[in-house]
C-alpha cells in the first residue's frame, strides 16, 4: 500500500470528526501482530496524557508526515526533561523513544500526522505505564494541562 497524500488527507478528516480529535490508521494485520505500524492524525486539541511503555520490547519511533508536532519527555516526577518539535520541513523530522520514558505528543498544527511503529502485539497502557501526575484523558484539568504543555511550544 502506498502512504498518499489522499490517505493523509482522509485520515485526518475522521481525525477531526472523531470525539478525541485523532485517528489511526493500522497497516498491520491485527492488534497480535508482532510488528505495529501505523498513521496516527492529531488535532491540536486532542490530548494524550504522558505515559510509557514499561515492555522492554516496546520502543516505539514517530516520523512526522505532515504537520509538525511537539514532544515532551518527563522525568519520573512529571518534570519536563526535554522538548522537541518534529516536522517534515523541520530540523528534526521524527524521534526515537525509549521504552520506559514518560513522554506525549501532541498536535501543533491543524492537519498533522505522524508514522509510528513499535513491537505488538498492542496492549493497553496500564495503570503503572500512565503518568499519575497528569490528568487522565477526558478530566476536566485536561485542557488545562494541555494549554501548558502549548505553551512550551509558544
Amino acid at each position: 500500500m502506498f502512504i498518499t497524500r489522499s490517505l493523509l488527507a482522509e485520515v485526518v478528516r475522521e481525525a477531526q470528526a472523531a470525539p478525541r480529535r485523532r485517528k489511526n490508521r493500522n497497516f498491520h494485520a491485527g492488534n497480535d501482530a508482532h510488528t505495529h505500524r501505523l498513521l496516527n492524525a492529531l488535532e491540536p486539541d486532542s490530548y494524550v496524557q504522558p505515559h510509557r511503555h514499561l515492555d522492554p520490547a516496546k520502543d516505539e519511533t514517530i516520523v512526522a508526515l505532515c504537520g509538525a508536532f511537539g514532544v515532551v519527555l518527563f522525568d519520573t516526577h512529571g518534570e519536563v526533561v526535554e522538548t522537541g518539535v518534529i516536522a517534515p520541513d523541520g530540523d528534526s523530522i521524527g524521534i526515537d523513544i525509549a521504552h520506559g520514558r514518560f513522554h506525549t505528543v501532541l498536535a501543533l498544527k491543524p492537519g498533522s500526522v505522524f508514522f509510528e511503529a513499535k513491537a505488538g502485539p498492542y496492549v493497553p497502557i496500564a495503570e503503572s505505564e500512565r503518568a499519575a501526575w497528569a490528568p487522565p484523558e477526558g478530566d476536566p484539568a485536561a485542557v488545562s494541562y494541555l494549554a501548558r504543555l502549548r505553551s512550551l511550544f509558544a
